[in-house]
């Protein structure tokens, strides 16, 4: 069986909707994997997160090793029995913490290009080598390779993995993103050429802001026999300064990509990138945004992010969102904004779950939304009638 099902194509778009095949059942796309970081979903249990449609999670590989080291690692019963979760599993190469722990510190610059001001600059905890990368965080020194990497992601025993690759700056001129590409490169191909039993191997184009490099990069992991792709980088406002320069990187690597193979884009997720990357051909995201936004009070619906510990929702006795059919804004348990936000204000618990959960099932709602609307043909008037709400915002 292949590892990918297309079930529709929008015949206005490059957007599908289909099915991806792992050993632990079937992820419908598109679909949005909820971050658990180091292997635990913060604020929700395992049941909450299937009350709220999730249908995949994505686990940080470098931090989950941190955490259980060398020897616990050889001992891990792998991350669903640990996890208590019987459906798809991502884990991430552990490439994004070469850049968060590398050229991020050093030259205090975000994942997004607009946070270069707002971030001390800070000395690098890591060095990249030829062969690999090498960590030194809290005096504990580690190294981190294609091959440690797969091991790695292997003992945790997820279902789609991704080959090692070097997260570039959107800082790092043409010369440096062109090396750390190349990098990449041959880093993907020793992935590859290590045994990864029934997990899903996905190489990442790589690149940074540039065309040509994107489009090398696309073809250079579009020729290696990978069950999928991802496209890496700073991606949510670009490596520039506008939306409209993320959606035109898209536009460079997507029509180079084999239709048969499923594509992942990693680290974003917000609503209208969601709506305008799925139109581009994208079938799966993960992101923070849902659950670490959730954490500081802004909750998301179809008209956008809220505040709720603002001052305007002091007096607001409406639900969260009307058309959510959740236990967060249904039935017995439901709170008003002004009860969250009182919530929040006196620091209870409750309050983060009660945004977490929402937030979580809002966007896993929010993809079911879509995958149906391309399903029937619709998706060009759902796209345009979301961001139309989005627009209005609340109301």
């Amino acid at each position: 069986m292949p590892a990918f099902d297309i079930v529709q194509k929008d015949p206005h778009s490059r957007a599908r909707a289909g099915i991806i095949h792992t050993a632990h059942g079937e992820l419908p796309t598109p679909a949005y994997a909820i971050v658990g970081t180091n292997g635990v979903v913060r604020c929700m249990t395992t049941p909450q997160l299937e009350d709220a449609k999730t249908s995949v999670l994505m686990v940080n590989t470098y931090h989950r090793w941190q955490e259980l080291g060398d020897e616990g690692l050889e001992r891990y019963q792998g991350l669903h029995i640990d996890m208590d979760w019987n459906h798809p599993i991502m884990t991430d190469s552990g490439g994004f913490q070469v850049f968060s722990l590398g050229a991020a510190r050093e030259e205090g610059v975000g994942k997004l290009l607009k946070s270069v001001v707002s971030r001390p600059k800070r000395p690098r905890l890591n060095q990249i080598a030829e062969d690999g990368v090498y960590f030194t965080v809290d005096d504990r020194e580690s190294y981190l390779d294609a091959e440690t990497s797969m091991r790695i992601q292997r003992q945790l025993g997820a279902d789609i993995i991704f080959a090692f690759d070097e997260c570039s700056s959107p800082l790092a001129n043409y010369e440096y993103s062109k090396a750390a590409m190349e990098r990449t490169h041959r880093w993907a191909k020793r992935c590859v050429d290590v045994d990864h039993g029934t997990q899903l191997l996905y190489g990442i184009i790589q690149g940074g802001r540039f065309q040509d490099l994107r489009q090398f990069s696309a073809k250079a992991i579009r020729d290696l026999p990978f069950e999928g792709v991802a496209i890496g980088g700073s991606f949510g406002d670009s490596y520039g300064d506008t939306k409209r320069k993320t959606y035109q990187e898209l536009n460079w690597v997507v029509p180079l990509l084999d239709e048969e193979r499923p594509r992942h884009l990693l680290g974003i997720g917000r609503i209208e990138d969601l709506l305008q990357c799925v139109e581009q051909g994208i079938d799966t995201f993960d992101c923070v945004v849902p659950t670490r936004e959730a954490r500081h009070g802004w909750i998301w619906t179809r008209r956008g992010r809220l505040d709720v510990t603002k001052g305007v929702y002091q007096q607001d006795a409406r639900r969260i969102e009307q058309d959510c059919h959740g236990w967060c804004c249904t039935g017995e348990q439901a709170l008003s904004r002004s009860q969250i936000r009182e919530l929040f204000k006196t620091k209870q618990p409750r309050a983060a779950e009660i945004a977490t959960f929402h937030n979580v099932r809002f966007f896993n709602q929010l993809m079911s939304d879509i995958r149906i609307s391309i399903i029937d043909g619709q998706f060009s008037s759902f796209k345009r009638q979301a961001l139309m709400l989005l627009s209005a915002g609340d109301q």
